[in-house]
Order: C-alpha cells, then structure tokens, then sequence
C-alpha cells in the first residue's frame, strides 16, 4: 500500500484552484478529487503495518487551527516547471501537526522521507517538455484560495493509475486538543 497523511480540502477551496486551469504544454492539471495537501508521505507499507500506522495519528494533542490557501507558483523555472501548487498560511499550526506525525511514526520504526516540509497544494504537474506558466501565475496573484477549518486530517492510499493517482481515504483523525 502506498499511504500518506493529508489534509482534505473542501469544496469552495477545490473550485478556486480548478479556476486557475488553462491550457498550457504539458500540464496534468489535477482533478478535483486529486487535490489534497500531504502532511507526511510514507509510501510502501505492509498491509500488516496499517494498525501501527493508524494508532500513530489517534489521539494527537493538538487544536484545530484556521488554514488560508494563498499565493501560486511552481516548482522549477516558470518556463520550464515541474510543478504548479498553492501555498497556505499559517505555517506554525500546520508544521506543529506534521511534525508531531513524523515524531511518532519515527518512533514506530517508519522510514521517512529526508527532505524539508513545505507545504503546499499540487494543482498541476508537467510532463519532461512543459510549456511556461509566467503569464498565468502573473495573472492570478494575488491568489485568495481561501480559508478553512483544520480540525481533522486523514490517511490516504495512493493507487498510481495512468490518468493520475486515485487516493482513498482509510480512516479519518480529529485533533483533540491539549491534554
């Protein structure tokens, strides 16, 4: 199973990133069921390893917090990106969750990935000749995606299929608050 924790968008945030989609080489722009923000990606798992995983992110002491979906831009060159995403604010709730996330399933023996959390919402991704996207992050910014309640987050499975990945959601986790 290839399994991550994200966060779920909802609907009203789903159709202003859908509204920034315009035709340019080789982008796949993202579904609306596609678009998430991933807390900590944990790819291959054991099926025998899903209860260690779900027991990791119940109970997590942490309070709901307000997040804002601002701003585009890409990753690579504008004329030559990899990726199209949407930022969010504020960063200190949000780097609280998934670093507590990385913490306990560090403890539970869980290999993570290595790099540096920076957090943001895939909106299209480019194939290995990709057209410019300057001309469209100039015209959408400023960028207001939004502002939502983060009380809960969830664990996805990623299946790969040839028109992009499809994720399922395996269970859903409530932020309690402090204890």
């Amino acid at each position: 199973m290839r399994l991550f924790f994200g966060l779920e968008l909802p609907e009203p945030v789903k159709q202003r990133l859908l509204s920034v989609q315009h035709p340019v080489q080789g982008a796949r722009w993202e579904r609306a069921d596609q678009l998430h923000l991933t807390l900590v990606f944990l790819g291959s798992v054991e099926a025998q390893r899903l209860a260690d995983v779900r027991e990791v992110a119940r109970n997590l002491p942490l309070k709901s917090f307000e997040l804002t979906v601002t701003g585009l831009g890409c990753f690579g060159d504008p004329d030559r990106p990899k990726n199209l995403w949407a930022g969010v604010r504020p960063m200190e709730e949000l780097a609280d969750l998934q670093s507590m996330l990385r913490q306990r399933l560090a403890f539970s023996g869980f290999a993570l990935e290595k790099r540096a959390f920076r957090p943001h919402i895939t909106v299209a991704r480019f194939s290995k000749e990709p057209g410019s996207v300057r001309k469209l992050l100039q015209k959408h910014q400023p960028f207001d995606g939004g502002t939502f309640l983060v009380d809960k987050f969830a664990l996805l499975e990623s299946v790969i299929r040839e028109q992009g990945s499809d994720y399922h959601i395996i269970e859903r986790f409530s932020l309690v608050g402090p204890e």
